[in-house]
């Protein structure tokens, strides 16, 4: 069988992270990506951490005609991991139709093409959002979908909701839904890493950046929150653990040990950790004092969400590794390498 595997966004954060997984694990990954929030210098990233270039088409998704071609050009292709989408909370909440023609449209056209092979194998990037704010913490894949928060949370749950109604008539897809919650950190080589074009819309490199001087300084939305320090809670997971958990939800389907043909798993580490937590692991391990103040909350943030893992841990065989300390330490020392600090 093939063991070539399309990754849409290949080339930004996690789909970088997870072309290099694959590629170490003997499978042949081929990238779309528009370059809309990445760099083609990305590849140079993976061939030095690799040794191997993959094959790599710049076009955007959304052009269905685009889309069929691809497909037809590579019959060979076994699977997909589908990361590219628009991401951004408050963004979506300004502008949602980007949000719906990116996010549902592409996955619509891409399906399109799957259901026509005789066997196709689909990784989805879900997200942690799908379950708004959880009543219950850790959160388990069985906790209730709630009403989003936001568009993006929003085409997050229709995205899940369009997969699992098209493998409900197309035996021949098997697909499997990723939650994951919050993804830092920088591959340990520093050849690859989180570079968002403008302002970084996430906590992390938005401390990093302020951190190298690019930022003057971090706003923490809110801090009367009935959480332990009043700040928002999150469960931050290493950008490489999360990319080997794809590579191990892949290998699921395309050895045939998935239990049905849609699945869902949660990603992350099983612990929360509040904003305020997050700077002061930056500040440990950077040795630095980060310039941060405290603005008002911002629409679309829930109060806490952090998983429970046990699911993914047992089932695809998988475990988050790395602690926050290593995540932010790598993320550090990308921020010091791409400023040549």
């Amino acid at each position: 069988m093939s063991k070539k595997i399309l990754v849409t966004g290949g080339l930004g954060f996690i789909g970088s992270h997870t072309v290099v997984e694959l590629q170490n694990e003997g499978f042949e990954a081929v990238i779309v990506d528009n370059l809309s929030n990445s760099s083609e210098k990305v590849l140079d990233g993976i061939f030095a951490i690799t040794g191997k270039r993959p094959i790599f088409e710049k076009f955007d998704l959304r052009d269905k005609q685009k889309v069929q071609n691809f497909f037809e050009k590579h019959k060979d292709v076994a699977g997909v991991i589908h990361f590219a989408a628009s991401k951004a909370v408050n963004e979506s909440v300004e502008e949602p139709l980007l949000y719906y023609e990116n996010n549902l449209g592409v996955l619509t056209y891409i399906l399109q093409e799957l259901v026509k092979k005789d066997k196709s194998n689909f990784i989805f990037s879900s997200s942690c959002t799908v379950y708004g704010q959880a009543d219950e913490m850790p959160i388990t894949e069985n906790a209730p979908v709630k009403p989003a928060e936001s568009p993006y949370g929003n085409t997050k749950q229709v995205g899940e909701e369009v997969i699992k109604d098209t493998c409900k008539v197309n035996a021949q897809l098997a697909a499997i839904a990723l939650r994951y919650f919050n993804p830092i950190g920088a591959h340990p080589s520093a050849e690859i890493g989180e570079l968002p074009i403008g302002v970084p819309q996430n906590l992390v490199p938005y401390i990093t950046q302020t951190g190298a001087g690019l930022r003057e300084q971090l706003s923490v939305f809110g801090d009367d929150y009935p959480t332990t320090d009043g700040t928002c809670i999150r469960d931050y997971i290493h950008v490489v653990d999360l990319a080997k958990a794809h590579v191990a939800a892949m290998k699921r389907l395309v050895e045939g040990k998935n239990d049905s043909n849609y699945e869902v798993f949660n990603l992350g580490t099983g612990k929360g950790s509040s904003v305020l937590e997050v700077i002061k692991s930056f500040e440990k391990v950077s040795g630095a004092k980060l310039n941060y103040k405290i603005a008002p909350r911002r629409e679309g943030d829930v109060i806490q969400a952090y998983a429970d893992t046990k699911k993914a841990n047992n089932i695809l065989g998988w475990k988050a590794q790395s602690t926050l300390d290593e995540a932010m330490a790598s993320a550090w020392t990308w921020e010091k390498k791409i400023r040549n600090i």
